[in-house]
């Protein structure tokens, strides 16, 4: 995969739409990754309940990257109470945490409540699904551990489309973090409570925009610029806009214009992020 280390946010979010497809092929052709392909691919038609799944380490492991859940690998019988939860029932705890991801899950797996099985596991269009899921969460992690604003600004793009609230926004950690910096609001916006960070984001943005792929490349583009002046990141270089050229020409067979990235709020002598 390209690294995007060392480029402005801008140029490493043009870079990667750009060779995206490419990307996501090379990671599912990875020898480590093919492996887990091919074990959940072989096994997950045949496991008929939480519990099953769960016991199957190498398959667990892989739907819960896939959901972006590595983080709760290891939390093994809350997720399997999670699994075995009946969402019509406002206690469960499927309704009772608020991690998004989680509730995500849950809908795709499509346990029935009690522990029951799955009626997903033995589809191959969905299991061609999860395995697409997965690549591209390989080939967003990986960007983001290259370059932190680019991460951001690429998680936001790949949810934008589903956003129908600021409450969709505001739970959603990343998301959240992109949306006060685009929209210059101070990160100590967080301490205030739900309903008035959410009044304030009425306030300065219509949500429904988002539905529109020309506003949302122009909320990264601001994204881009204030986090880059903000962090310090250098102004990038002919060579790094020469490889990125190069990168796009051999991945896509196509060309690439560069975009200038204008910030017209630095006048005079200083700059700040916040107005």
């Amino acid at each position: 995969m390209i690294s995007l280390g060392g480029m402005s946010t801008q140029v490493a979010v043009k870079l990667f739409d750009a060779t995206r497809d490419k990307q996501i092929d090379l990671a599912g052709k990875n020898a480590l990754n093919a492996r887990q392909i091919e074990a959940f691919e072989e096994r997950i038609g045949s496991i008929t309940s939480p519990k099953e799944l769960i016991a199957d380490t190498e398959v667990f492991t892989f739907v819960m990257r896939a959901f972006d859940l590595e983080d709760q690998i290891f939390g093994k019988a809350m997720m399997r109470k999670v699994f075995e939860s009946d969402i019509t029932d406002s206690s469960a705890l499927v309704n009772r945490l608020s991690d998004p991801r989680i509730r995500e899950l849950y809908q795709a797996l499509g346990f029935d409540p009690g522990g029951g099985s799955s009626d997903n596991f033995d589809k191959p269009d969905w299991q061609a699904e999860v395995v697409e899921r997965f690549k591209e969460r390989v080939v967003l992690n990986s960007a983001a551990e290259d370059n932190s604003g680019a991460g951001i600004a690429l998680e936001f793009k790949a949810k934008a489309e589903n956003i129908d609230s600021w409450l969709d926004v505001l739970k959603d950690a990343e998301m959240g973090k992109f949306m006060r910096r685009a929209l210059g609001v101070p990160d100590e916006a967080v301490q205030v409570d739900l309903d008035r960070q959410i009044a304030l984001f009425e306030q300065k943005y219509d949500i429904e925009k988002l539905k529109d792929p020309a506003e949302v490349d122009k909320l990264v583009s601001r994204f881009a610029a204030i986090h880059d002046a903000v962090e310090g990141v250098a102004s990038q270089s002919n060579t790094v806009l020469q490889l990125m050229q190069g990168a796009v020409s051999i991945g896509q067979g196509g060309s690439f214009a560069t975009a200038t990235i204008n910030i017209p709020t630095i006048s005079g002598g200083g700059y700040s992020a916040y107005r």
